[in-house]
């Protein structure tokens, strides 16, 4: 039995496809309750960084990431439960549309997966624009299309009048079972800047006061706010006091983040910390030097071919890191981390910058996507996150290739990977020194070695330094 249960309201805001505005309505909601004094738990379907950030923005609470692919069933209900313990509501962002997972012809990762893992039910966000009658087939093909589903109802989006919701709730009520709970008019105000990762990130696009009062307006006056909450079940949570056992800090872990690198899924730092990392920040762009008595770095994703040229220009830090390096240090660099790694990076217009040279790789901008999709790695050799042999699972998602090594250099690849769809040979992880690189994002808790091993790395680096003083 659960020791001072608590009960928290909990819902999924999905949408019938990506696009369709279910972020920008999952923000709404997130600031119209947390305007009413409630405490909101901010949770993410699937891989993505971004959406996360912005959650938090409005919350001020951090938001987590529930996968079907690349975590447990068991992983995703025991997070979820505990990290919505002691708030009054949890609000999950789905991914794309409801039903789209990780393949065509089952659930697996989907939406709708983890809403029935969750037992929550599910706040349909359909754009409407230019829909009339139509409308309802739609909703009713969505209701009916996997009867275990539980829906809280429908809320339109991007509609022309209020005339135009009216003629779309005699559709609804005619043709379905579900209540619509209101609609969102068309308005640009809302509307959230895009690139070439998706939505800008909360760090370049901050959602200011002013924003997120133009968003908790538009859902307390268009929105049926208590008609959804007394629709919303009970659930049943731990309180935090079942939380897994966090070591007293012992080791110093140097982690980059600002505008350059900013992509992390909490829980990796959060697993990090359990196994006694004092995390230690600081900031490619602005630190000309490193924090004192690091043992590691990590230096996740972001959008470093936006800040080159700062980077670049940042040479002291640069070549601490490359000092570091080549000490060795364990340092673990993931996607746009990975890149900064490397010797350069050019952009799309040809521009090429001197990046730190502990790989000497060059990395490239391409115009178009290069590669996207879930991937499952598996260590060739012992590296700093883990011994031979070990499996883990993460995501990729860039617009950039890796070219020829400068001065013929060759590194250990470490990774053997595979996406969920073929078991070909992808991305590749490298390792020099103990320095490791890779394009793919690991979630940390696929593999509980990763975060117990990359923090004793750090010991064994941290008892080597001190038997050198």
């Amino acid at each position: 039995m659960m020791a001072n249960p608590t009960h928290t309201k909990a819902m999924v805001v999905a949408g019938t496809h990506s696009g369709c505005g279910k972020t920008t309505l999952s923000l709404g909601i997130m600031a119209a309750l947390a305007a009413r004094g409630l405490k909101v738990a901010p949770f993410k379907v699937g891989p993505d960084f971004i959406d996360p950030g912005h959650h938090a923005a409005i919350t001020g609470v951090n938001s987590t990431n529930l996968d079907g692919w690349m975590l447990s069933r068991e992983h995703n209900q025991g997070n979820f439960f505990r990290k919505a313990s002691g708030f009054d509501v949890a609000v999950v962002e789905g991914v794309m549309g409801l039903f789209d997972g990780s393949c065509a012809n089952s659930e697996d990762g989907s939406t709708a997966q983890m809403a029935k893992w969750l037992d929550l039910p599910v706040v349909l966000v359909v754009d409407a624009a230019s829909m009339a009658r139509s409308a309802a087939a739609l909703v009713q093909g969505f209701e009916q299309f996997d009867p275990d589903l539980k829906f809280a109802g429908v809320i339109f989006n991007n509609l022309g009048s209020k005339a135009h919701l009216s003629y779309l709730e005699q559709a609804l009520s005619t043709y379905t079972n579900m209540a619509c709970l209101g609609a969102i008019l068309r308005n640009e105000q809302l509307r959230i800047p895009e690139r070439h990762l998706g939505l800008v990130t909360a760090q370049d696009h901050m959602i200011d006061a002013e924003m997120i009062d133009r968003l908790k307006f538009k859902i307390e006056e268009q929105i049926d706010l208590d008609a959804l909450i007394s629709k919303l079940p009970s659930i049943l949570t731990s309180d935090n006091s079942q939380k897994t056992k966090t070591l007293k800090p012992n080791v110093r872990i140097g982690v980059a983040r600002d505008r350059a690198f900013c992509f992390y899924y909490c829980e990796n730092l959060e697993l990090l910390e359990q196994q006694g990392a004092e995390l230690v920040f600081f900031s490619p762009l602005q630190d000309t030097n490193l924090p004192q008595d690091l043992d590691g770095l990590y230096l996740g994703g972001g959008y470093p071919e936006l800040h080159a040229r700062r980077l670049s220009e940042n040479k002291a830090l640069r070549q601490a890191i490359l000092e570091q390096s080549c000490r060795g240090m364990p340092i673990y660099g993931e996607c746009g981390g990975f890149m900064y790694l490397c010797s350069r990076l050019t952009d799309v217009e040809a521009n090429s910058y001197a990046m730190c040279g502990c790989f000497d790789f060059e990395t490239k901008m391409q115009p178009k996507l290069r590669t996207l999709g879930y991937r499952e790695i598996t260590l060739t050799q012992n590296t700093i996150l883990g011994d031979k042999g070990i499996t883990a699972r993460g995501h990729e998602f860039h617009y950039s290739d890796i070219c020829t090594a400068e001065n013929g250099a060759s590194y250990r690849s470490v990774y053997k990977v595979t996406s969920r769809r073929t078991k070909e040979p992808l991305s590749q992880g490298y390792l020099n020194n103990k320095t490791l690189g890779s394009y793919v994002h690991l979630h940390f808790a696929s593999q509980p070695q990763i975060p117990k091993h990359f923090t004793g790395s750090c010991r064994h680096y941290q008892q080597k330094r001190e038997n050198q003083r």
